[in-house]
């Protein structure tokens, strides 16, 4: 069995747990989260806390049991403190505005992009050249931060694009003569 699925996932006070054979709802402070529980795996719950366990005869049910107990972990971190991608901007003129659900950014083409929120994921803008994306649903956080760079990828001569706060971008050398 997978060792990370031996541990049970703690619920804090506050949120609810809904399990049933082949989906789990998780109600807490900032939303509700709903997963479909893999069929190798079965969720239960003992105590204050939900165990994964893996179905026996079953193959990659070890391996499963451990992904199904990281993403009930997930949930449960969604749904109290929720997750948040911090992207910046580099480059002249590079710059984002958050307007309600939409992000209209200037990355250098010769027309802005406005790019769509989906529900449930709020975007800021702190300066010009800073976005903030949040939600409670760590998989769409994180897809949407990955289709905001994809706009303009930093580029490895000058470093120019839109990075992850905590990107390191290995700058090339040019051609010499």
């Amino acid at each position: 069995m997978s060792r990370i699925a031996k541990n049970p996932v703690m619920l804090p006070k506050g949120v609810e747990a809904a399990v049933s054979s082949s989906e789990i709802t998780l109600k807490g402070p900032l939303g509700s989260l709903t997963q479909f529980v893999l069929p190798s795996v079965k969720v239960e719950r003992e105590g204050d806390g939900l165990v994964c366990r893996a179905i026996e005869n079953q193959p990659n049910a070890s391996a499963m049991s451990g992904t199904m107990r990281a993403l009930v972990n997930n949930m449960v971190t969604g749904v109290t403190k929720g997750f948040e991608k911090k992207l910046t901007l580099v480059g002249v003129g590079y710059k984002a505005q958050a307007q309600g659900p939409k992000l209209n950014l200037s990355l250098g083409f010769s027309h802005p992009v406005a790019h769509e929120m989906p529900n449930g994921i709020k975007v800021e803008t702190p300066t010009q050249t800073e976005i903030l994306i949040k939600g409670i649903d760590r998989q769409l956080v994180g897809q949407v931060a990955a289709e905001v760079r994809a706009y303009r990828p930093p580029e490895p001569y000058k470093g120019k694009g839109v990075r992850y706060a905590n990107e390191v971008v290995v700058i090339k050398e040019t051609k010499k003569k």
